[in-house]
């Protein structure tokens, strides 16, 4: 399973967001992936419809937008850059550097500037795990810092940094000492700070208007989803689901929906000592761990993360990522308690991105172009096939405009399809460098980072 090896990664609602063409946040307004305006391209590339494209500091956040300017991480020489670019022409207006003050193991296709920043439409926003949170203003100047870390993730950290009216909500799961906090967007202040049980994940949060109970922001985490009150922090709700929820939930009215992994059975510690243990001396240091991600994990975040693999780590390892894994929907309507609608629980051992749910179908796109429609309703799968020439890796989550979505691979290709119950490809677009990165819409306009340049594509002249 590619994940297992690899990265575990990686609505409308609330005008605290911004206004909805901004594209304030990770995937849009209030993560659902979804553009209302009009005028987008369906065929695009270096010769048709680029508006521009400028050079950028290697990272895999992806772009956020105010009516001005284009918000943007990097890492580069062990520096952090937060990056500023005219909207209008991609040029940079300013950049600022931070100095990288941990630094934890991550997966491959983790990075340390894989988190997406927020915007308010002016001032932005950005979490970096091997420094902290930071603000700086739309001139660039640095308003406040919080330094925070260092973090125990095995894979590094995924959840982005949402706005909630005056307030920075961070999502901070890990092996030990998860938490959700809230810090003031004026200066950076805690306003509170929750303890939560789950441990790894990596899903950004959400926010839901529940009728009688105010703004709720709704998480997703190793073994439950749950809701924390904007005001307080204090959990409103928790159900069972999946242990490990890799992607951002979505919210159909009042049906979440969310997925994550698990594993039924794992291989015995004898097994693997028979495999790594080198000297035969009954555990498996870190020279013995043979490029065994889930050897490091459990050595580095298990007990007293001395690096050293032991039975009893092994042991309480396992019980952590033990359990389902699938796809589940979860009504939350108010006045009741949370009630499993339906689970699906095959071929997902190789998703990333988030799912998007449009007119009463939900799509989930995984590696290999593996693209699948489900009925909101009651799960029943109404087609599943490849997209055709787009059959890499996918890491990017899928968004959607004028009834079109756009699912961007690994490999740099960026296929439009039709969606519906029949769902077929309309355009497949090859930009021919890596992607990672979840593209922006806004006012016909779509911006996709690559592993060498942002992009902006649009109908008209350059």
């Amino acid at each position: 399973m590619r994940l297992a090896a690899g990265l575990f990664s990686l609505v409308l609602i609330c005008a605290p967001l911004g206004s909805a063409e901004e594209w304030g946040r990770f995937r849009g307004p209030n993560g659902q992936g979804i553009s209302t305006a009009t005028g987008f391209p369906v065929e695009f590339g270096r010769e048709k419809n680029l508006l521009w494209r400028t050079p950028l500091r290697p990272g895999k956040s992806s772009p956020v937008l105010t009516a001005r300017h284009v918000f943007l991480t990097g890492f580069q020489n062990e520096t952090l850059y937060t990056q500023c670019f005219d909207r209008r022409t991609g040029k940079l207006l300013w950049e600022q550097a931070e100095p990288r003050r941990s630094k934890a193991g991550v997966n491959g296709l983790n990075h340390p500037a894989a988190i997406t920043p927020v915007t308010d439409g002016d001032n932005v926003y950005v979490f970096f795990p091997d420094a902290g949170l930071l603000s700086y203003s739309g001139a660039g100047k640095l308003r406040w810092r919080v330094p925070l870390g260092p973090f125990a993730n095995a894979q590094g950290m995924g959840a982005a940094p949402i706005l909630a009216g005056n307030r920075v909500i961070l999502q901070t799961d890990q092996m030990d000492g998860s938490s959700i906090s809230a810090y003031a967007t004026s200066n950076g202040e805690l306003r509170w700070k929750v303890a939560r049980e789950e441990s790894e994940s990596w899903g950004t949060p959400i926010l839901y208007d529940r009728p009688g109970s105010g703004t709720e922001i709704l998480t997703v985490g190793a073994n439950h989803l749950g809701g924390h009150r904007v005001a307080d922090g204090r959990r409103t709700f928790t159900t069972d689901a999946s242990p490990s929820m890799v992607a951002g939930p979505v919210l159909d009215g009042s049906t979440l929906y969310a997925f994550g992994y698990g594993f039924q059975t794992s291989q015995p510690f004898a097994r693997i000592l028979e495999r790594s243990d080198k000297n035969k001396d009954g555990v498996i240091s870190p020279d013995e761990y043979g490029g065994v991600n889930v050897l490091r994990a459990v050595g580095q975040y298990i007990g007293n993360r001395d690096g050293v693999v032991t039975e009893e780590k092994w042991r309480l390892w396992n019980a952590h990522v033990h359990g389902p894994t699938g796809l589940v929907a979860v009504e939350i309507a108010a006045g009741t308690a949370p009630r499993l609608l339906w689970r699906y629980d095959k071929g997902f051992e190789s998703v990333i991105p988030s799912p998007l749910v449009y007119e009463g179908v939900l799509y989930s796109v995984k590696n290999g172009g593996i693209l699948t429609a489900f009925d909101t309703k009651t799960g029943e799968v109404l087609k599943t096939g490849r997209i055709p020439g787009a059959l890499g890796g996918y890491s990017a989550s899928p968004v959607l405009a004028e009834g079109r979505l756009y699912f961007a691979t690994e490999e740099g290709k960026v296929a439009v399809v039709r969606p519906g119950r029949e769902w077929e490809l309309l355009q497949l677009n090859d930009l021919g460098e890596e992607m990672f990165a979840t593209p922006a819409l806004s006012e016909g306009r779509i911006f996709i980072r690559t592993g060498a340049a942002l992009y902006c594509f649009g109908r008209g002249e350059r």
